[in-house]
């Protein structure tokens, strides 16, 4: 039972807090009626608003404000607009912003041209302010320091002023000039804006269901060249991921490719090598064929010699190499006895040459 209560306590509390946030709405709804209208009231004059006298004109609308307005009167005496007089008074309030919005707009370009023409004269002033302070100290200034004179200076002052003068002069002529030439054709541009005015008024006025019906034409044309435009949008999205797609397998294709240029250029390589080594073993070959050929002609002319001359020759061998060591061993013992007799010598020699020296 208390759960129910609670529940329904709860529920009353929600509808509490939506209809509290539906008369927050409603209320803002109406404060902007509200405010709306007396913009509305306000711009209006005293004589549209007895023009728009009646039971649907200005006293109803006055009503409704009073009624906005005052909370203590009844319901039963409230005139409200209708939903036609108010859509009218927004439809209105709407045209009037728009009016103001672009008055607005326009004042401020006005206002920006000017301000940025200011700047500009303003910046052309400076320079020329400049210009002509460098002219005077390099013409007037300077001379006047580098020469010593009052009479003189003053001279040049003077006449640097009239020259100035006679300048400005000629341009305040030329400006005046051109100011009368651009009224003429200002002049003339108006002329010529009102008889277009007045033209297509009466074009206007002839030929405006032949420029409805061109309008209506266009506008399908607009419909269908938007609807083209749609479609190569499609055609352009569709073909641009095709292509996206074709680069990434032309990128692939292309890493694939220098892996197997690569591989070629090493194997070509290698083929190179090869043939130097198979053209080298062909050389070596023939070589060896032809060394072949020479032995087997050389084995196919040997004679064997009879038994009996090669153990004689093989015991004339012996006794050549035994005789060949004998006389070896007595080159070695000749050897040994010349060193000694050499040492012995060289003794004397030294004996005498000590003799000699003492006796002398």
């Amino acid at each position: 039972m208390a759960d129910f209560e609670n529940s329904e306590e709860l529920e009353d509390k929600r509808r509490v807090i939506e209809l509290i946030d539906n008369l927050r709405r409603s209320n803002a709804v109406l404060r902007a009626e509200t405010d709306m209208f007396e913009r509305h009231l306000g711009r209006m004059e005293p004589r549209e608003l007895a023009a728009q006298g009646g039971p649907e004109g200005t006293p109803d609308m006055v009503n409704g404000m009073k009624s906005t307005r005052s909370r203590t009167m009844t319901q039963e005496k409230l005139q409200q607009l209708t939903l036609e007089q108010k859509c009218d008074v927004a439809l209105r309030e709407m045209d009037e912003m728009r009016e103001d919005l672009e008055k607005l707009k326009n004042s401020s370009e006005r206002m920006i041209l000017n301000l940025k023409a200011t700047l500009e004269e303003a910046d052309v002033r400076l320079v020329e302010v400049k210009k002509t302070s460098n002219e005077f100290d390099r013409d007037v200034a300077k001379v006047l320091r580098e020469k010593k004179g009052a009479m003189m200076g003053a001279e040049k002052v003077i006449r640097y002023f009239e020259d100035r003068m006679r300048a400005k002069d000629t341009l305040v002529e030329k400006l005046r000039l051109k100011n009368a030439a651009l009224h003429v054709q200002k002049r003339k541009l108006i002329l010529q804006m009102r008889q277009k005015e007045e033209m297509g008024e009466v074009l206007h006025e002839v030929d405006f269901q032949q420029l409805k019906i061109e309008n209506t034409q266009y506008i399908e044309r607009i419909d269908e060249r938007n609807q083209d435009l749609l479609r190569f949008k499609l055609l352009a999205g569709n073909t641009l991921q095709i292509l996206n797609l074709y680069k990434k397998k032309l990128q692939n294709m292309t890493c694939e490719s220098k892996l197997l240029s690569s591989d070629i250029a090493s194997r070509r390589e290698m083929l190179v090598k090869i043939e130097e080594e198979t053209e080298q073993a062909e050389e070596e070959r023939m070589k060896a064929e032809v060394l072949n050929k020479k032995l087997r002609g050389e084995l196919a002319d040997y004679r064997v010699p009879p038994v009996l001359q090669y153990v004689t020759t093989k015991a004339s061998h012996t006794q050549l190499e035994q005789a060949v060591k004998a006389w070896e061993r007595k080159v070695e013992i000749s050897e040994m006895a010349l060193k000694t007799h050499t040492k012995a010598w060289n003794k004397l020699r030294a004996i005498a040459a000590g003799a000699e020296g003492a006796s002398s």
